[in-house]
């Protein structure tokens, strides 16, 4: 009988037992990662948990800016907007030439992301010219003046407002009214400074009154500021809509008594763009708490160098300026020097959360389009459930008739074969539910498919290799060497077969968008763990069963009866017959 190869085969069938603790203690720290973690459940997408779908159109006025370009960078800015506030699988994506359609999953802050989201104006930085607390009207003469603001010193801007409930930094306190005329603030912004610098920006023309007709603007303006009441949420909304860039303009925004304000704000001085990165830091030299910081362009530098030189020679409230999101005022920082180094400051009384999202608005708050809500559509928790159970009952179908295939064809076999999908099943769930927390991944029902696919190629792989030891056994070979010398062949085949599935699932999540890349992820995980199941339990409990009696002696219901494969008589060893003696010479 034909004995198997020594060396590397052999020491691999001594020491079975050996992968088998492997992966078993890799099963047992997984799991005990995940109870620890508190996530003991994959996290649902939107279809199978409910959640939000908003859809978003480009507002009319602004077709020769609607072209692919502009609107995929209104899809990335979206996309990592709503990510900064960690919402996980949240899906933005383009719908025809003007719409962009946005979901939000249940079981996240999906108000915080729908109101972040749906701030799709552009970001400007303006001057404050005049700010008062709204709800009664100011006479059409005076232009109110903020007090009791503090002071800011070094390289900072610093807010004295605490956040909004959407998380943004409120504008400062509340004003008392110094009688200064609106009139008098908008020249004050065209009057040279002392030092006799220029603007600060070359972009923004001079709001001074013109003879033409700049005079009336600024009575429309000072009229405007005199009848705007920021408490009136239809008032409100309207507030500083069409306003240019390059104009004087009326906002409101809350303040830290989370009173409405309104404001006369400058001519925009640096643009959302100018701004290259911000990001929210816990302050641990200062006195504490969380600030958000800035670094802005080399051409942003220069602008906001400009604009902080101009404003530290102003008195209360016209060394504020302004971060104007959608025509609203989202923080109102003020400085006492210029801030030349090409990065600014925000501090104020933040909380982790709330100086996230000021940062986020300053990362990402300039859309190349402006959009309206169209629509608004919410996918109920009980419709989710309705779907996920649908999805279950298809996968337990599917893994039923697997089973049952294989438990008729293989008899004794299919035990290994259902050992193998049942290890294959444990870390596939608890892998899903680590990868909830750890990079956000939720689990939709495209997902729930590309499990469900995973059975049949788990399976595929278990019938390769019981079919390459069904052939050794009709070749004569007993069960052991059979084991041994059909595994080479059978690795070979299933290593193909599992690098052409990872190669499709890896192009389709790659080339694809939204939940087909659920599908496409699911499918690739599932073929990797296919592989270590394989190599690390299936092969080794073979080797291990191959030397029971049971499959050893070839029973009846083993599988691998020689009788029933109809295997070849048993290969023997034999001598070479030594040559005749000659009876002459004998």
């Amino acid at each position: 009988m034909a004995a198997p190869k020594k060396g590397r085969s052999a020491s691999a069938q001594s020491r079975p037992g050996r992968s088998l603790a492997l992966i078993l203690i890799a099963i047992a720290a997984l799991t005990g990662g995940m109870f620890a973690s508190g996530h003991t459940t994959p996290r649902l997408g939107i279809d199978l948990a409910g959640g939000t779908s908003i859809t978003l159109a480009a507002k009319s006025g602004q077709e020769s800016a609607i072209n692919k370009t502009n609107m995929d960078t209104a899809v990335d800015i979206m996309n990592r907007r709503v990510n900064g506030l960690g919402v996980s699988e949240a899906e933005v994506q383009t719908q025809g030439d003007r719409n962009i359609i946005v979901n939000i999953p249940r079981g996240t802050n999906s108000k915080q992301a729908r109101d972040q989201v749906g701030t799709t104006a552009k970001l400007y930085f303006r001057p404050v010219l005049a700010t008062e607390v709204s709800g009664a009207a100011a006479s059409p003469g005076a232009m109110p003046s903020a007090s009791g603001s503090p002071s800011a010193s070094g390289s900072k801007a610093t807010s004295s407002g605490s956040p909004t409930p959407s998380g943004s930094a409120t504008p400062s306190a509340t004003a008392t009214s110094q009688g200064r005329p609106v009139t008098d603030a908008l020249k004050a912004t065209s009057s040279p400074t002392p030092s006799g610098s220029a603007p600060a920006s070359s972009s923004a023309p001079s709001a001074s009154p013109s003879p033409s007709g700049g005079s009336d603007a600024t009575a429309a303006l000072q009229a405007q500021y005199a009848a705007l009441n920021c408490a009136d949420p239809a008032v409100r909304a309207k507030a500083g809509v069409g306003a240019k860039p390059t104009e004087p303009t009326v906002a409101c925004g809350q303040n830290s008594q989370k009173q409405w304000q309104k404001y006369v704000l400058g001519p925009a001085e640096v643009a959302g763009t100018d701004v290259k990165k911000a990001q929210a830091v816990y302050d641990t030299q200062g006195a504490g708490g969380w600030k958000v910081t800035m670094d802005f362009t080399s051409a942003g530098a220069k602008k906001f160098a400009s604009i902080t030189g101009k404003l530290a020679q102003n008195q209360s409230p016209q060394n504020q300026f302004a971060i104007v999101l959608d025509g609203e005022v989202v923080s109102d920082p003020y400085v006492q020097q210029a801030l030349t180094g090409g990065n600014a400051e925000i501090t104020g009384s933040f909380d982790q959360t709330e100086a996230k999202d000021l940062a986020n608005v300053l990362s990402y708050g300039a859309l190349p389009l402006s959009f309206e809500e169209q629509s608004v559509t919410t996918v109920t928790a009980a419709l989710g459930g309705e779907q996920l159970h649908a999805g279950l009952i298809a996968g337990a179908i599917g893994l039923a008739l697997v089973v049952i295939y294989l438990v008729v064809y293989y008899r004794g076999l299919s035990m290994i074969a259902i050992a193998s999908l049942l290890v294959s099943a444990v870390l596939t769930y608890v892998i899903m539910s680590l990868l909830g927390p750890t990079i956000g991944f939720a689990l939709n029902l495209p997902a729930v498919c590309g499990a469900i696919v995973a059975i049949g190629i788990t399976a595929d792989s278990f019938i390769v290799f019981f079919e390459r030891i069904r052939d050794e056994i009709r070749e004569g070979r007993s069960l052991r060497p059979a084991v041994e010398r059909a595994w080479p062949r059978a690795r070979r085949t299933i290593l193909v077969s599992d690098f052409v599935s990872f190669l499709a699932a890896a192009v389709l999540f790659i080339v694809t968008v939204g939940k087909v890349q659920g599908f496409a992820f699911t499918l690739g995980l599932t073929t990797v763990l296919d592989v270590v199941v394989v190599f690390l339990f299936t092969k080794p409990l073979m080797t291990i069963l191959a030397r029971r009696k049971f499959f050893a002696s070839g029973h009846t219901w083993s599988g691998l009866d020689p009788k029933r494969l109809g295997a070849k008589p048993p290969l023997r060893r034999t001598r070479r017959p030594s040559a005749p003696v000659d009876p002459k010479e004998a």
